[in-house]
């Protein structure tokens, strides 16, 4: 069962609509499918023609499920359809239904909010549904989940090579199929070409001159290509931390490809011994780990990261509601040490907490309040102050 469950079913007793929104194949229909066990529910797939042509008259249709759970798949190949669920949505009001009406499926975010923040704002709730996380895997898969990734059909597959193929034909089909009906039209070698370019420069700094440079286009392109992938899901563009601080700090954002295992596709990477012989592989930690602490992080948490023209560096400065910020640093061998650089920052940042996350499982303190933490255990410590 996925975490997100009990959150989901929280929502839809509080909400007429909610969107679960997540890539591809990263489960949405399947805790959809769970959340519908015991209730009256009905379920359209938008894909199919079929299955779109039901709601050419959507008030029609829904009239005879308004007292179901009406599950909505791939709901962004019939944005007109908003407009009409926003009437449905008032009457039912009117009518004493006041949540758990709809469940609406997409595969991207921004398009979708943009269509559902115009006809349903203050009747919907959004969630995002990501890849597996180590707390949702198994015990000592730590290694298995970096290197294959958290998607389901990926991280479960029979052996390495097999996980491999799956995620090389999930590029393509996203790339050659899903990305024209998703967002512009791109030339799928071109963006391939661009998610290739971000997975060598993972966590680094975005450099849209030197991309555009290497792509044949300009920066304004490149820039559309970015905001494309971050909206699909796919890439996070972490922004650096800002406090009014006499220091000249970097401002560019950094990048990351997300899922792990898409990481080391693009780089073709097949196997935990290809990946640690990579020069990218540290740098592929950084973000496994930012992708896990954030999966659990509170609503409303704010991550940044920490740069200043004179070395001074935080890989992830975390701050939960309430809280002052986290300094939260990533290294992938088991005598970890933070740089100078990591103290001279958290004199700036000033955070609560300081931590090394690394491969190991045992907690201990390093110096100067700095402790080595197993990415499991601060995956758990992040996840209690979601429940307090």
């Amino acid at each position: 069962m996925r975490r997100l469950q009990t959150r989901l079913r929280y929502l839809l007793e509080d909400f007429p609509a909610v969107a679960l929104l997540g890539p591809r194949q990263v489960g949405k229909t399947t805790l959809a499918m769970q959340i519908a066990e015991g209730l009256d529910s009905v379920y359209l797939d938008l894909e199919s023609p079929s299955q779109r042509e039901k709601l050419s008259d959507p008030e029609l249709y829904l009239a005879d499920h308004k007292r179901k759970l009406v599950i909505l798949d791939e709901v962004h190949r019939v944005p007109n359809l908003f407009n009409s669920l926003r009437g449905i949505i008032d009457q039912g009001r009117r009518e004493g239904r006041r949540a758990g009406g709809f469940l609406l499926l997409g595969s991207a975010s921004m398009d979708l909010l943009r269509q559902t923040g115009e006809s349903l704002a203050g009747r919907i709730a959004y969630l995002e549904l990501k890849p597996l996380d180590i707390l949702e895997t198994d015990a000592g898969a730590q290694d298995r989940l970096w290197v294959r990734g958290g998607f389901p059909e990926s991280y479960l597959a029979k052996n390495d090579m097999r996980s491999f193929d799956w995620r090389e034909n999930f590029i393509r089909t996203y790339l050659e199929r899903d990305v024209p009906q998703l967002g512009p039209r791109v030339p799928a070698e071109t963006l391939r070409r661009f998610w290739v370019m971000l997975a060598h420069n993972q966590g680094s700094p975005l450099n849209a001159a030197a991309l555009a440079r290497a792509l044949g286009v300009d920066g304004k392109t490149v820039a559309k290509y970015l905001d494309l992938m971050v909206d699909l899901l796919l890439v996070r563009r972490l922004q650096p931390w800002h406090a009014n601080v006499g220091k000249r700090l970097r401002k560019s954002p950094k990048v990351y490809v997300r899922d792990s295992g898409i990481l080391h596709t693009l780089l073709n990477l097949a196997t935990k011994e290809d990946v640690l012989g990579h020069p990218v592989s540290g740098f592929g930690w950084e973000g496994f780990v930012i992708e896990n602490l954030l999966s659990v992080a509170p609503e409303r948490s704010e991550a940044s990261f920490y740069r200043s023209s004179g070395g001074a560096e935080i890989d992830l400065v975390l701050t939960l509601p309430g809280r002052e910020p986290w300094a939260i640093e990533t290294k992938r061998r088991l005598a970890p040490k933070p740089a100078r650089g990591f103290y001279s920052a958290c004199e700036v940042v000033n955070p609560e907490a300081r931590f090394v996350v690394y491969p190991g499982s045992e907690r201990f303190p390093v110096t100067r309040g700095v402790e080595a933490i197993g990415l499991k255990e601060l995956t758990e410590l992040i996840g209690l102050q979601n429940r307090n």
